[in-house]
């Protein structure tokens, strides 16, 4: 069985978030990609979809997500599931970081805007 230690985990950086990716097929992974997101107090949201379902945990700070047009308060132990092909939008407007354990079956893809999907980094 693998295992991915925090250490060996890569950090990514998009739009003001943090990726540290821990399995994902590159790393053994074959149904899950799963990484820990990092929101800094004042990262801004950016509208996106995903091909495939998402799961998001909080495990610090809160956060205010965008589903379909409905804001939602994300905090400490609460979870959030984002459909497919339903736009979203994670910021965090907090004095504090915010962190989420995060869960995307392998092969889901990001779409920004009108742009081609692309797998996110952390994920392959």
């Amino acid at each position: 069985m693998p295992f991915i230690s925090p250490t060996d985990a890569p950090v990514f950086e998009l739009h003001g978030a943090h990726f540290t990716a821990l399995a994902a097929p590159s790393r053994g992974a074959t149904e899950n990609a799963v990484w820990i997101v990092t929101l800094e107090p004042g990262t801004l949201p950016v509208t996106h979809r995903l091909t495939r379902e998402e799961t998001f945990v909080c495990i610090e700070g809160e956060a205010r997500a965008i589903l379909d047009g409905t804001a939602i308060r994300v905090t400490l132990g609460s979870a959030l599931v984002v459909p497919p092909h339903t736009d979203f939008a994670l910021e965090n407007p907090a004095d504090a970081p915010f962190r989420a354990v995060v869960v995307l079956p392998v092969g889901g893809q990001g779409i920004v805007g009108d742009q081609p999907p692309f797998t996110p980094p952390w994920a392959q």
